[in-house]
C-alpha cells in the first residue's frame, strides 16, 4: 500500500499560545507542522521544505502578514496563504484576500472549524494539482516536440514523423504558409539519431540563384569577384545532420539539376572548386506550392520531385482542424506569459468565439501573432474580445464566409470543452435548455475527447 504524502503546513504567529494550539490541533489531524514567531523566520524556513500551506498572523512586529505574503509569493507564486486576524481587522483581511491570500481565519479559533476548513482547502488543492497534472499528461499525448494538435490527421502525421525519424530517407513536407513545416522538419531531426548533429535551414525563396548556389554549395577562394576566403556551404555544414530546404518550389531549373545530382551521387563540389566532397546529411524539403502543377508547367523537374518525394507529408491548414485552436491558444498564452512576465489565465468565451470563427489564411503562425498581440494589450488576466485584432483578409483569394451552422457547431464545441462537457453548465452558458443542447450535439456529431490510459 502506498503512503500518502504528508501535507506540510507552516504557522507564523508572534503569540506562543497561538503557535502551540494550532500545532497541536493540526498534528492531531495528521499534518506535518512547523511554527515560527516572525516573518523573517518564515522566509528562512521557506526553502527547507515543499510547503503546501501557510497560516500567517496579520499583525506581527516587524514584517506583518501581508508583507510576508508578498515576499513568499515572489519566491513561490502558487503558495496557499491563510491570514489569521482578530475581529477588529476583518476588513484588512478581506483586502489581503484581494492581494492574494487564499482565505482568512478570525481569532479566537474553534478547533473543529479550523480542522474542517483546512481539510476542504487541502482536498481542493489536491484536486487542482491532479487536474493540472492530467492536463499536462493529456498535452503530452498531443505533442511532437514544439508541435501541438489533437486533430486525427495531425496525430497520424506525428506518428509518421516519429517513424520516419529513424531512417535517413528524404522527406517532402507540403502545406500552406504558417502550418508548421519547419517545426515538423525540426521535430523529425530531434527525434532522429542525428539529433546531436546540426539542423541547418535554408530559405530558397529569399535568395537569388547565384547567392543560393553559394549558400548551398559554398565557394572556393577566388571563385568570383569578392570571394576572398573559402566558404563552406550549408550542405557541408549540415554534415551528419539535417539540411532543411524551405520553399524548394522556388529554386531555378539549373539549381534543381545541381541538387538532383547531389541526391543521386551523395557528393558535390564547391563553386569554383574541383574537389568532390561526400555528404552524409539528410535532406528535408518543404513547399507551399503545388509541385505537380509546376511539373506540368515545366517549372519543376519531375525527376527531382520523385527524388525528394520519397516520404510525403501534407500538413492540413488550421481551418480544417479547428479543434486545435483552443489547444494552440493555451500553448501560445503559456509561452508569452513566460516571455513577457505576464499572468494571463485564459481567454473569454467571446474572444474564443472570434478565433474559432476565423479562417486563418496564415494558419498557426497567424494565430500565434494574434495571441502575442492580445497578451501584450490585455489589461486584466483574461484575454477578452477587445484584445483580439484579426488581420484583414478581404484581399485573400482563399477567404470564404462560413455558414451560420459551421459557426454554431464550433461555438458549441468550445463551450462544451470549457465546461468539461458538463451539460447543465454548458446549456446555461449557451442560453439554451439541456434537451436542445443534446439535440445539437447529436446533430453536429460532437464527441467528448476521452483520455485513454497508457498501459
Amino acid at each position: 500500500m502506498t503512503m500518502e504524502k504528508k501535507v506540510n503546513i507552516m504557522v507564523v504567529d508572534d503569540e506562543e499560545i497561538v503557535r502551540a494550539s494550532l500545532t497541536s490541533w493540526l498534528e492531531e489531524d495528521g499534518y506535518q507542522v512547523e511554527a515560527v514567531e516572525s516573518g523573517r523566520k518564515a522566509l528562512e524556513r521557506l526553502p527547507e521544505r515543499n510547503w503546501d500551506l501557510m497560516l500567517v498572523d496579520l499583525k506581527m512586529p516587524g514584517m506583518d502578514g501581508i508583507q510576508l505574503m508578498d515576499e513568499v509569493h515572489k519566491v513561490s507564486p502558487e503558495m496557499l496563504v491563510i491570514i489569521m486576524t482578530a475581529y477588529a481587522t476583518v476588513d484588512t483581511a478581506v483586502k489581503a484576500m484581494k492581494k492574494g491570500a487564499y482565505d482568512y481565519f478570525v481569532k479566537p479559533f474553534n478547533p473543529d472549524d479550523i480542522s474542517l476548513t483546512i481539510r476542504k482547502i487541502v482536498d481542493h488543492h489536491k484536486l487542482v494539482q491532479e487536474n493540472l497534472f492530467l492536463r499536462k499528461e493529456l498535452k503530452k499525448q498531443y505533442k511532437l516536440r514544439d508541435m501541438i494538435s489533437k486533430n486525427e490527421k495531425m496525430l497520424e502525421i506525428f506518428d509518421l514523423a516519429r517513424t520516419v525519424a529513424k531512417s535517413s530517407s528524404t522527406v517532402l513536407i507540403q502545406g500552406e504558409s504558417g502550418t508548421g513545416k519547419e517545426l515538423l522538419a525540426r521535430a523529425i531531426h530531434d527525434e532522429s539519431p542525428r539529433m546531436d548533429a546540426p539542423f541547418i535551414s535554408v530559405s530558397c525563396a529569399s535568395l537569388t540563384e547565384s547567392l543560393l548556389e553559394s549558400e548551398l554549395f559554398g565557394h572556393e577562394k577566388g571563385a568570383f569577384t569578392g570571394a576572398t576566403v573559402l566558404n563552406r556551404g550549408k550542405l557541408e555544414l549540415a554534415q551528419d545532420g539535417t539540411l532543411f530546404l524551405d520553399e524548394i518550389g522556388d529554386i531555378s531549373l539549373k539549381l534543381q539539376m545541381d541538387l538532383l545530382r547531389v541526391l543521386e551521387q551523395k557528393e558535390f563540389r564547391r563553386v569554383g572548386g574541383s574537389e568532390l566532397i561526400p555528404i552524409n546529411s539528410r535532406i528535408i524539403a518543404a513547399t507551399n506550392r503545388d509541385l505537380t502543377a509546376a511539373i506540368e508547367e515545366e517549372r519543376f523537374r519531375a525527376d527531382l520531385y520523385y527524388r525528394l518525394n520519397v516520404i510525403s507529408i501534407h500538413i492540413p491548414p488550421l481551418r480544417e482542424r479547428r479543434e486545435d485552436i483552443p489547444l494552440l491558444v493555451d500553448h501560445f498564452i503559456e509561452k508569452f506569459n513566460i516571455e513577457m512576465g505576464k499572468e494571463i489565465r485564459g481567454i473569454s468565451e467571446g474572444a474564443m468565439r472570434i478565433l474559432m470563427g476565423n479562417d486563418w489564411p496564415g494558419n498557426a503562425r497567424e494565430l500565434r501573432n494574434v495571441i502575442e498581440r492580445a497578451v501584450v494589450v490585455a489589461k486584466g488576466n483574461i484575454v477578452t474580445e477587445s484584445d483580439i485584432s484579426l488581420p484583414s483578409t478581404s484581399s485573400d483569394a482563399n477567404h470564404r464566409t462560413k455558414s451560420l451552422e459551421e459557426i454554431e457547431k464550433a461555438h458549441i464545441e468550445v463551450v462544451l470543452n470549457q465546461n468539461q462537457w458538463n451539460i447543465v453548465r454548458s446549456a446555461h452558458a449557451l442560453g439554451i435548455d439541456r434537451v436542445t443542447l443534446y439535440n445539437k450535439i447529436k446533430k453536429f456529431g460532437l464527441k467528448k475527447e476521452e483520455v485513454v490510459p497508457k498501459g
